[in-house]
């Protein structure tokens, strides 16, 4: 049931002079035992890296039917091509709804960009040439860009700091139960005789949508981000949304020390100029930039060159028939679900600084290691499969650390447009020129090609995990507002 946010006056509503914000909002979230009304967050709003999962999933499962689709017959490298507009749609939605999310809100955003990906999706299905279908993919690519900017800004601020890493990994997780899904169907839906010629593909893509539809009336309790609102200078609001919530954790039988928060002092502001936004990305915390950057472009390449062309070397190299490539797509998806879910809470205990530099390394040793053997004949697909496994059971929590980290280390009046700058960065550097790479390498039909797009991969997650060693940012189990003081914070003294 959605909550109930009643209209009685705040507790202790925090006073405004002269636009200054006294608010104790941000401790008071913080400090919050985890319960019903976070884990309803996750569902409504994690669903995000689930529909990407199937997304991407579904590019790679239905290669084979591309190929053979009497409306479109596309070749490899027109495959690749479609793996490339889907991620370029999704670094230019992040940036622009990114934008919007820090002016607009995270609310307003994450209704439409999930609106934009059901109708695109849908659209998709019935695409009538590889224009059509190429666009499509674009506009689909553009909404899931901007449900991460609105996404991740929100489950940030609602989530208590002692397990942010653990619940965004965990979340960042689901992206692979959706990516099981779209193999399970895609099985279904290719089956020889299933459907007509032309229409296996489409169905896969409606599930997209149909899932899309019920999700979105789920977001309609999920309230807007106070940490946003005192910003905004809407303190009323904000405290009516946390006492809420405090309410509801009471009425279930949640206990915790409601001492005095600490105080944080804000001068309010309706948006925040460009110019400040760069200046404090760049050259303020420009060290934190650069870690960001370096993560988000190594497990771009390494994932989207490698998951957007998975069908095409099991097809290629292994002989398997296209309506059978889910099956190798389940175990795969297990074993990149399993990494973030099992390793996550060690991200809050051992510290981010050591899980992502560790996680980024193996990933690397062990990417370049396998692409070894795939060049000397020495894998079969049963020991291919294995080795995938193994690789992305790292690699799936280095990518999530990855969104976490810069999630964390910008301020709050630019954080929706900081992962969207990184998300775009990383993603254009590294993902928009891997599908196409690798489908070109794809199409030679030489191991040797292939394994060289396998080092590029290993050589950026390698480099990846000794920028983090050296410059990585210690945050676990701090408050957001001390990771990374906003720019609208008023000293003390002032």
């Amino acid at each position: 049931m959605p909550p109930h946010v009643p209209h009685s006056k705040p507790r202790s509503a925090s006073p405004r002079t002269s636009g200054i914000i006294d608010t104790d909002l941000p401790a008071r979230l913080d400090r919050l035992p985890w319960g019903r009304f976070h884990r309803l967050i996750v569902v409504a709003l994690g669903i995000t890296w689930l529909l990407d999962g199937l997304e991407v999933t579904l590019a790679g499962a239905v290669a084979s039917a591309l190929r053979t689709s009497p409306a479109l017959h596309l070749g490899n490298t027109q495959i690749g091509l479609t793996g490339s507009a889907y991620i370029a749609g999704a670094v230019l939605g992040a940036l622009g709804f990114g934008w919007l999310t820090d002016r607009l809100g995270r609310r307003k955003l994450f209704f439409v960009t999930l609106t934009l990906y059901l109708a695109a999706t849908a659209a998709t299905a019935l695409s009538w040439s590889f224009a059509s279908f190429i666009a499509f993919r674009f506009l689909t690519g553009a909404g899931i860009g901007g449900e991460y900017a609105a996404i991740n800004s929100t489950i940030q601020e609602f989530t208590p700091a002692r397990v942010r890493g653990w619940t965004d990994l965990a979340i960042n997780g689901t992206f692979w139960v959706g990516a099981g899904l779209g193999a399970a169907g895609s099985l279904v839906l290719l089956a020889p005789g299933a459907l007509p010629p032309d229409w296996g593909w489409r169905a896969c893509f409606l599930v997209g949508a149909a899932l899309a539809l019920v999700i979105l009336p789920m977001r309609a309790w999920v309230p807007e981000s106070p940490r946003w609102l005192v910003l905004r200078g809407e303190q009323a609001r904000a405290h009516t949304i946390v006492g809420d919530i405090e309410a509801r954790l009471r009425g279930a039988g949640h206990v915790w020390d409601e001492a005095p928060a600490a105080r944080l002092r804000l001068r309010a502001r309706r948006h925040t100029p460009l110019r400040e936004v760069f200046d404090a990305l760049f050259r303020r915390h420009r060290r934190r930039a650069l870690v960001g950057l370096s993560l988000m472009s190594a497990q771009a390449f390494c994932y989207n060159a490698i998951f957007f062309t998975y069908a095409l070397v099991l097809t290629d190299f292994y002989g398997v028939p296209g309506a059978r490539v889910g099956w190798y797509l389940l175990p795969f998806a297990l074993g990149n679900f399993l990494g973030p879910l099992l390793l996550g809470r060690l991200f809050d205990v051992l510290g981010r600084r050591t899980m992502i530099t560790l996680t980024y390394a193996l990933s690397g040793v062990l990417l370049a290691l396998s692409g070894y053997l795939f060049a000397r004949h020495w894998l079969t697909l049963t020991t291919q499969t294995i080795a995938w496994m193994v690789i992305f059971f790292f690699a799936s929590a280095a990518a999530s650390s990855a969104y976490l980290t810069v999630s964390e280390s910008f301020p709050l009046e630019i954080r929706a447009l900081a992962i969207a700058v990184f998300y775009a960065f990383g993603t254009a550097l590294g993902g928009i020129a891997g599908p196409a790479v690798f489908g070109h390498l794809i199409a030679t039909h030489q191991r040797s090609d292939v394994f060289t797009g396998y080092l590029v991969g290993a050589a950026l997650m390698v480099a990846a995990a000794l920028i983090e060693a050296r410059w990585g940012l210690d945050a676990e189990r701090r408050p957001l507002e001390e990771v990374a003081a906003p720019l609208s914070r008023v000293a003390d003294d002032d």
